[in-house]
């Protein structure tokens, strides 16, 4: 009983030593707050697969989200700020990233990919719906299948 309780101990104990403390960031104004967090959920954690930066819990989205409010602090403003990230990181930063040239496969893809599952789901069905010309069977198959019926009824 001695060895579960220090197990159970050392877990406790160990889950804390583990626990990243939670940064808070004081802001002046609420809006310079709600700036704040619309921008953390528009901004995508670079080292996360599909967290906003607000979500993520790793150190580069932690360095974001303080550089984020120095800059609002600073006075910056929305567009500034996004501006700033895209010019360091590129558009892959965004979660609506603009639609131009290096973007439009990202845009269009989606609908791409459909577009060609509906191709091929309709040249699949018309392609099951002919019926070939040499699938009539002959005089002597269709005995044939008569008598295997018969069998069949007589086996039951």
């Amino acid at each position: 009983m001695k060895k579960y309780i220090l197990i159970v101990c050392g877990l406790l104990l160990t889950t804390q030593v583990l626990a990243d403390p939670v940064v808070t960031f004081k802001f002046d104004t609420p809006e310079r707050e709600a700036l704040f967090h619309k921008l953390g959920n528009e901004l995508r954690c670079l080292v996360c697969q599909n967290q906003s930066i607000a979500d993520s819990n790793a150190g580069l989205a932690k360095d974001l989200r303080t550089e984020i409010y120095e800059m609002i602090e600073a006075g910056k403003s929305e567009s500034q700020i996004i501006d700033f990230m895209v010019a360091r990181y590129g558009d892959y930063v965004l979660y609506r990233p603009p639609f131009k040239l290096q973007t439009a496969l990202l845009w269009l893809g989606p609908m791409l990919v459909f577009l060609l599952g509906v191709f091929f789901a309709l040249k699949l069905i018309r392609g099951q719906r002919k019926v070939p010309a040499d699938t009539e069977i002959s005089a002597s198959e269709r005995a044939r299948l008569h008598d295997l019926q018969a069998q069949s009824r007589d086996l039951k």
